[in-house]
């Protein structure tokens, strides 16, 4: 059986469509075909995807096309009016006097593999038994069909959180967080979204891109706390303040 070209610059491979139980949403059917770009993407069209929708996991895009549920929005901030409230400002203090951040590029190896799995043990989302190894990591969050990096948080030497992040011409994306559950007290994720938000500042972008919103998921919900934000919603970019 052929698989589907979509046209496009460039052109993508639709290489799986079909309706899966909602990871978000007990009861609900899921619709994210996955596109596959027949090579990597330029900053540029790497922002054109985002503009519409997409999120990336691996090699592959995807953009949720639900049959009858439209929860997920995709969010995104702009980091220039981006307030410090003092939830916001109290989470930089205790963070930055704790953590050391560095860049690289992403990579796998025993550390990463095994702080992921703790990360998902920690909040409940997946058993010992389903736990990832190393070609899964690579697979998810090595693996990229755009310009991709990590960022990289230590305690005391150790590494406790990574964020991969994908970068387009005015923008970053945010692709995914873990950290270390013991040190859930200082907030990482919220302290990467700002490290994010702070690169972004300084390499003169616009938008920081947080992925899905969805008001009825508890564990999504948070992302509505950075104000002002943008949520896409009937094709158009909507200002919640």
């Amino acid at each position: 059986m052929s698989i589907p070209l979509l046209p496009g610059e460039p052109p993508e491979l639709l290489v799986l469509d079909k309706p899966s139980r909602c990871p978000y949403l007990p009861g609900r059917t899921s619709r994210l075909p996955l596109r596959l770009p027949i090579r990597e993407l330029s900053r540029v069209e790497l922002d054109q995807r985002l503009h519409a929708g997409d999120r990336r996991q691996g090699l592959v895009l995807y953009r949720p096309e639900c049959p009858e549920c439209k929860a997920c929005e995709p969010i995104r901030i702009p980091v220039r009016e981006l307030g410090q409230s003092r939830w916001l400002r109290r989470n930089l203090r205790r963070a930055t006097a704790a953590l050391e951040v560095e860049i690289g590029p992403t990579i796998t190896d025993e550390a990463r593999v095994r702080l992921y799995n703790l990360h998902k043990l920690g909040r409940g989302l997946v058993d010992e038994a389903r736990s990832i190894e190393a070609s899964d990591y690579t697979d998810f969050l090595v693996a990229s069909c755009c310009e991709s990096f990590e960022l990289r948080y230590f305690l005391a030497g150790e590494l406790v959180g990574v964020a991969v992040t994908d970068r387009a011409e005015s923008a970053l994306s945010a692709v995914y967080c873990y950290y270390d559950p013991v040190h859930s007290a200082l907030g990482i994720g919220t302290f990467s979204i700002m490290k994010q938000v702070e690169l972004c500042l300084a390499w003169g972008l616009e938008h920081l891109y947080l992925g899905l919103y969805i008001g009825e998921c508890d564990r999504m919900r948070y992302k509505a706390r950075f104000l002002p934000h943008e949520r896409l919603i009937g094709g158009e970019w909507r200002r919640f303040e």
